[in-house]
C-alpha cells in the first residue's frame, strides 16, 4: 500500500484520519515540530525557521496530507498573531514542496487542509459554492494564501486538493466540549442574534474525504467539508440541549460581550452563511452524518 505522510498528525483531525488509513491498510508517516510517538506510524521531526526536514520522510511518501497550521481560534487575533497563522500553513506548505523537488520525488498528490473561512466571516442569504471567490476579511485572506502555497505542486504537474472544512465535531473537539459544558451547567443558549449559519462536518466524514481524495483521482481542486443540512447557530444549541436532556432558556450570549472578549476574532462566533457540499457529493462521497441529530447522537453516546 502507498505511504501517507501527514503534517499536523498529531492533531485533533490527524490523529483520526491516521488511524483510519492504518486500518485500511497505508503506511502513515507523520512529520511534527515536537514528535510524539504515534501508535503504527513513522514520526520524523521538521524546523521551519532552520528550514529542515528529515530525508526520509519525504523520500519514503506517496501522498503528502498536509495539515499543519496553528490554531485560528485559540488566542486574539493581534498583528503578530494573524501573522503566525499565515505562516504557519504556507511556509510549511514551501518547505515541503522544496524538498520534494529537491529530493526528486514523484508524489501522486498533494492534499491540503483549507477552511470553510475562505468565504468569510459574513452571514448572508448566499449559498457560498467552491467556484466562489475568496473574502477580503482575515479568514479569507488565510486561506487564500494557504491555498495559493499549495498551488506550487499543482503547478508542477501534481494532483492538487483543497479541504476547506468547517468547524469538525468530534468527541476529542474543543469548541464542542465548551459547548457540551454550557449546556450542562443549565446555560444553553445562543450566540449573538443565533441566525448565523453553524457549518460543521463530523470528524469521521471530513477524515473519510480525506481518504477519497486519495484514492479517487478525479478529485482535483478546492471542496467544501462541510455537512449537506443547514442550521443556525440557534438550531444547533437548541439541538444539542434536547439530546442532553437540558433546559434551552437561557438569553442570547449579546454579540458586544464576544466582540469585547474576543475582539475581531468574535466574527468565527457571530456570523457564518450556507456552505454548499454539492461538489463532494457529485463524486460520489455519502456522507455518514448529513444531519446534526446524527452526528451529536454519535458522539455524545
Amino acid at each position: 500500500m502507498a505511504t501517507i505522510l501527514i503534517t499536523g498528525g498529531n492533531g485533533l483531525i490527524g490523529r483520526q484520519l491516521s488511524r483510519m488509513l492504518l486500518d485500511r491498510g497505508y503506511d502513515v508517516s507523520i512529520v511534527s515540530r515536537t514528535p510524539k510517538p504515534v501508535y503504527g506510524c513513522k514520526v520524523y521531526t521538521w524546523n521551519i525557521e532552520k528550514h529542515i526536514i528529515d530525508d526520509e520522510a519525504i523520500d519514503t511518501a506517496d501522498f503528502i496530507i498536509h495539515l499543519a497550521g496553528e490554531n485560528i481560534g485559540s488566542k486574539r487575533w493581534t498583528k503578530k498573531r494573524k501573522e503566525e497563522i499565515i505562516d504557519s500553513r504556507t511556509l510549511t506548505a514551501q518547505l515541503l514542496f522544496e524538498k520534494v523537488k529537491e529530493r526528486k520525488r514523484d508524489i501522486r498528490a498533494y492534499i491540503s487542509a483549507s477552511a470553510a473561512g475562505y468565504y468569510g466571516m459574513v452571514t448572508s442569504g448566499k449559498i457560498f459554492h467552491e467556484s466562489d471567490s475568496p473574502s477580503s476579511d482575515f479568514t479569507g485572506v488565510t486561506c487564500r494564501e494557504w491555498e495559493e502555497a499549495g498551488k506550487m505542486y499543482q503547478n508542477a504537474g501534481i494532483r492538487t486538493v483543497f479541504i476547506r472544512t468547517g468547524v469538525v465535531l468530534a468527541k476529542e473537539s474543543e469548541a464542542l466540549s465548551k459547548m457540551v459544558l454550557q449546556v450542562r451547567m443549565g446555560f444553553g443558549s445562543a450566540t449573538g442574534s443565533g441566525k448565523q449559519y453553524f457549518s460543521w462536518i463530523h470528524i469521521d466524514d471530513l477524515c473519510r474525504m480525506y481518504i477519497s481524495a486519495i484514492e479517487n483521482d478525479t478529485i482535483r481542486g478546492a471542496y467544501n467539508a462541510t455537512a449537506p443540512e443547514y442550521i443556525t447557530n440557534n438550531g444547533f444549541m437548541r439541538k444539542l440541549s434536547l439530546l442532553l436532556r437540558k433546559p434551552f432558556w437561557f438569553p442570547n450570549i449579546p454579540a458586544f460581550a464576544m466582540k469585547i472578549l474576543f475582539g475581531e476574532m468574535s466574527g468565527l462566533l457571530l456570523r457564518g452563511s450556507r456552505i454548499s457540499s454539492e461538489k463532494i457529493r457529485s463524486t460520489g462521497f455519502e456522507f455518514l452524518y448529513p444531519d446534526v441529530e446524527s452526528a451529536l447522537k454519535n458522539i455524545l453516546k
